[in-house]
């Protein structure tokens, strides 16, 4: 794994020297869009929603959106101004009991990998983070961004897992049909109580699959293994890995890409064209045919005289 983040955990007068690893990676399918005839890949331009006219990057500034409407462009020089928390360190501030985090504000998780250098102390924090059931709330700036997080141990490694802000989790009475939900009769919750028993059990994740994943996949390897596979033409744009490129080869993909769309088969051989100089000629023939025709009166006019 590639580390995203160096520095040092600090509790009291004890510093231990890390590195920050993504615990976790989005398996989430990803779709392009692409033209349906070809599979060319569809692209996006920046326009201004004013007037639909694109903007080149340079020209993109950042702004600020207030609750009533109001947009507040912030420039580079107004960003620079702003305090700026970074920091290397992930300080402890306190020790707290795990049951007195919501849930809800748990977000992305870390593992904690010590330096040689740190492993003792590393050690050290491990046990006693096992032993008093507890886990560390710390500040830490991860990605340019200064956020709340908490260590615990899983297994072997310590993870830092950051915490939303209070803020950040919406209220629920904004819900609109609370109000309608009533009290359940003592029958029917002895009944649920007995249901939950019956299907009680030990959480075993590995027992969960994606099935839309998978069917995606093996869907994916059929259409190969049956030849359904379009080449983009934008593939060729793309080729810039260094590799050397087949030159004939490119040259006949492009030769049967041109066959295909004058509805031609690939490998067939091309009918016989008419050379261009053919067209002014016949031009030029046409041309002469109403000076045939006067010749031709002439000589009848003779032939009655």
């Amino acid at each position: 794994m590639r580390a995203i983040w160096k520095g040092a955990v600090s509790f009291g007068l004890v510093n231990v020297p890390v590195r920050l690893y993504s615990a976790t990676e989005n398996h989430d399918l990803s779709f392009h869009q692409v033209r349906a005839s070809d599979g060319s890949r569809i692209k996006y331009k920046r326009v201004a929603q004013a007037d639909g006219e694109e903007v080149a990057y340079k020209e993109i500034a950042k702004a600020y959106e207030t609750e009533d409407g109001k947009t507040v462009i912030l420039t580079e020089e107004d960003l620079a101004s702003l305090p700026n928390r970074s920091s290397k360190e992930i300080a402890v501030e306190r020790f707290v009991p795990v049951a007195q985090i919501d849930p809800m504000l748990y977000d992305k998780a870390y593992y904690i990998e010590p330096d040689a250098m740190g492993a003792k102390a590393y050690g050290l924090l491990r046990e006693a983070l096992r032993e008093s059931e507890r886990v560390a709330v710390v500040t830490v700036s991860v990605r340019t961004r200064m956020t709340m997080a908490v260590l615990r141990v899983v297994e072997d490694a310590i993870v830092l897992q950051t915490l939303l802000w209070p803020d950040e989790i919406r209220d629920s009475s904004q819900l609109d049909h609370l109000e309608e939900v009533s009290e359940p009769k003592e029958a029917e919750v002895a009944m649920a109580r007995m249901l939950i028993d019956s299907m009680s059990g030990d959480f075993e994740p590995e027992g969960h699959v994606d099935d839309f994943k998978e069917a995606v996949e093996a869907l994916v390897q059929n259409k190969i293994a049956g030849g359904d596979v379009t080449e983009s033409p934008d593939a060729e744009e793309e080729t810039d890995s260094g590799e050397v490129v087949d030159l004939l080869a490119a040259l006949q993909r492009s030769v049967d890409r041109a066959k295909a769309g004058r509805g031609e088969g690939a490998g067939t051989t091309p009918a016989k064209t008419t050379p261009a100089t053919t067209t002014p000629a016949k031009k030029t023939a046409e041309k002469k045919t109403p000076e045939k025709k006067t010749a031709e009166k002439k000589t009848a006019a003779k032939k009655a005289g």
